[in-house]
């Protein structure tokens, strides 16, 4: 397949594309960006993706530009934290030197960057050699800027601004005992103050964004907070050159319409990036799976977008032989860097020491697909809110859908496969309220909209009909709700402190972690059967 796009196909996109002959004249650079790293430091059991074979890509990619007389910059979108067992377990520390040997210039701060204390975040800044950016972010008492909201490179004679910008949602979505104090301020307002400034103070030749808000196409943001699209059609048309993102993890290949997604991108296949506003929108999907590559020529005050690809990290496909399926790698092999290995190892031998313990056997998938998960009820999100509700006596159990983070396959099931699920370490809340209370607490989160971390996950002994309005006959073990009587149930310590929007309430912190109680369940109910938690319309959600 392509894995380039020609130059009639980019003429569609931007009228400061011109003639093949200015390629020839001006500067030539290139910018390289991943995002959402979630932890993916090392290669997984298909020898996709791994910072040791995107070190081998972006090395050669380095030296290919170097040769024609160019330069590149390496840009992340934010979200290093959280996701792989291995990696939190220790504060992602391989992660963010491993990113300082890959030579990132800059990096945007993400909302996971605040799944920890602030201490751990300085501690991760301290490990690096390149500046976290975020220009959005002030403490509230002081009314100070946390971190740096620019850096400026100047690279053969053509001086770039980038500015960082982290999604208003993470007060939202951040765990509020970690983000109370800090003040997530409006992207758009601070870029119309910011931009004039950094003009008249630094004269940049471009500006650049590397953000972590997310592209959401035609601007549809839904319940999140706006993105990357309505950052550059809010903004004076081509105020910023360029935005670099993440957040949304979803590979931004548009079609050429630029209000829908391609959907017939695959790994290898051309992609379009997004232009809004006179403004490149790109995003590299997740965890080091693609290198985003923008070759770009700059002349006389013009910016021209040459080529631009998505690199796929050694990812492969599932094809058919013989009747049987099989994965296939696309393109070629990317050796990895015996270096960046070599550094890497000790990192992940000790965190599959510790992780590879048996808790049990698992008959049937769990399901915990994100694009799944995050819609409707599952057996894994149902599973986890009834073991949760089953280790403190609770009447029922309510899980947040972005509290679970993978699926979980047949087999026999490690304690690391619990901690993929549940890498947050949240533990259990359990609060207690009358029928009538509960019943205004459901009312606001089951109507949690789907497509977001907000949406509901409920054990399966808890059966409503949920409509716009609120809930309807809401049963527990099959007897309605009475308004007078007492009831307990289990929820996220994150969501009970008010995370993802849902209302602050008085519970018991019960100390229990959430993944413990997950594994100490498995081992007690092994072998588990995943059909029994398939939903049966215990709960109806109506328009």
């Amino acid at each position: 397949m392509k894995t380039k796009l020609t130059l009639s196909s980019l003429l569609v996109l931007s009228t400061t594309l011109v003639g093949c002959s200015a390629f020839h004249q001006g500067q030539d650079f290139t910018i390289m960006h991943t995002n959402d790293h979630h932890g993916h430091f090392w290669q997984n059991k298909y020898g996709e993706y791994g910072m040791a074979a995107r070190k081998t890509l972006i090395d050669n990619i380095r030296q290919e530009v170097k040769d024609n007389k160019g330069f590149s910059l390496l840009f992340s979108g934010g979200d290093i934290n959280t996701g792989v067992p291995e990696s939190d377990m220790q504060d992602a520390e391989p992660d963010f030197k491993g990113m300082a040997k890959l030579g990132y210039d800059a990096m945007a701060l993400g909302n996971h960057e605040f799944d920890n204390p602030l201490s751990t975040l300085m501690k991760q800044k301290d490990w690096v050699n390149f500046p976290f950016l975020s220009a959005n972010i002030y403490d509230q008492k002081t009314g100070k800027l946390l971190f740096k909201p620019y850096e400026i490179f100047v690279r053969d004679g053509i001086k770039i601004a980038v500015i960082g910008l982290t999604t208003e949602d993470t007060m939202k979505i951040g765990n509020p005992e970690y983000v109370k104090g800090l003040e997530f301020r409006n992207p758009v307002e601070v870029m119309k103050k910011l931009v004039p400034e950094i003009k008249a103070k630094e004269h940049p030749d471009l500006i650049f964004a590397i953000t972590h808000m997310g592209h959401y196409h035609d601007a549809n943001h839904g319940v999140n907070a706006p993105g990357d699209v309505t950052l550059a059609r809010s903004l004076p048309a081509g105020y910023v050159d360029m935005i670099i993102g993440g957040h949304s993890q979803n590979p931004v290949c548009m079609n050429e319409d630029l209000k829908t997604y391609d959907k017939n991108f695959r790994p290898g296949a051309a992609c379009r990036p997004d232009r809004q506003n006179g403004t490149w929108i790109v995003q590299a999907y997740e965890w080091g799976k693609y290198v985003g590559r923008a070759d770009f020529n700059y002349h006389n005050g013009k910016l021209v977008l040459k080529d631009y690809r998505l690199i796929p990290v050694n990812l492969t496909e599932k094809v058919v032989v013989d009747g049987k399926k099989e994965r296939k790698l696309v393109g070629k092999r990317i050796e990895e860097n015996q270096e960046m290995l070599n550094f890497l190892k000790p990192y992940q031998d000790k965190g599959t020491k510790a992780l590879q313990v048996k808790v049990g056997d698992l008959k049937g998938k769990f399901m915990g697909d994100r694009n799944v998960v995050r819609f409707k009820q599952t057996n894994l999100g149902r599973f986890i809110a009834e073991a949760q509700a089953a280790k403190v006596h609770a009447d029922f159990g309510i899980m947040n859908s972005g509290g679970v983070r993978d699926s979980i396959e047949p087999g026999s099931l490690t304690y690391k496969d619990v901690l993929k699920v549940l890498p947050f370490g949240n533990t259990i809340a359990k609060a207690k309220m009358d029928g009538k209370s509960l019943i205004k607490y459901l009312d606001v989160v089951a109507t949690k909209s789907v497509d977001s971390g907000a949406y509901p996950q409920f054990s399966p002994n808890i059966s409503m009909v949920v409509e716009k309005d609120g809930v309807h006959n809401v049963k527990i073990n099959g007897r309605a709700v009475q308004p007078n009587k007492m009831y307990t149930f289990t929820v996220p310590s994150f969501n009970a402190r008010g995370g993802d929007g849902y209302p602050k309430i008085n519970f018991i912190d019960t100390g229990f972690i959430d993944a413990d109680v997950i594994k100490s369940y498995i081992k007690a109910h092994s072998p588990v059967q995943a059909d029994k938690y398939n939903p049966k319309n215990e709960v109806i959600f109506k328009n």
